[in-house]
């Protein structure tokens, strides 16, 4: 595993597209070393484009990673980061069980809405029917 990585290696490797990480270094979020026209991506770049992406799949947003990835001191241990992650996770906990509950409810209401729909529609068609054959009862 290199130290040191192109754009492409670096998307390659970690399976984004090189526009996400010009996105990612646009926002601050990845600082890489330039010769020329060259990128070069460290392997602290990385690890926090991993960080990034792990942030991104339990929710966050691109500034809480920021803020996350900002606390990380690899001298002086990263407890102060981690603290802020499980605050960070329980906050997303949190809005989550009110989704879901949300989600619950609105089930609910599709439920009896489609309950409502199928008994209209049967009244309708045996109103239908009976129109039917009053029809043909009728006859010329």
């Amino acid at each position: 595993m290199p130290n040191i990585y192109s754009i492409s290696e670096l998307a390659r490797e970690m399976k984004v597209t090189t526009r996400a990480i010009r996105f990612y270094e646009e926002q601050g979020l990845l600082l890489p070393e330039r010769r020329g026209q060259k990128r070069l991506y460290s392997q602290r770049d990385r690890v926090t484009l991993e960080l990034i992406m792990r942030g991104k799949r339990i929710g966050l947003s691109l500034a809480e990673c920021k803020e996350l990835i900002s606390m990380y001191d690899p001298a002086g241990g990263n407890s102060m980061q981690l603290s802020r992650l499980l605050e960070t996770i329980s906050n997303r906990r949190q809005q989550l069980d009110r989704q879901v509950l949300d989600i619950q409810k609105m089930q609910a209401e599709l439920d009896l809405a489609e309950q409502r729909c199928r008994l209209a529609l049967e009244r309708a068609s045996g109103v239908s029917k009976e129109t039917n054959n009053d029809n043909r009862r009728a006859g010329p």
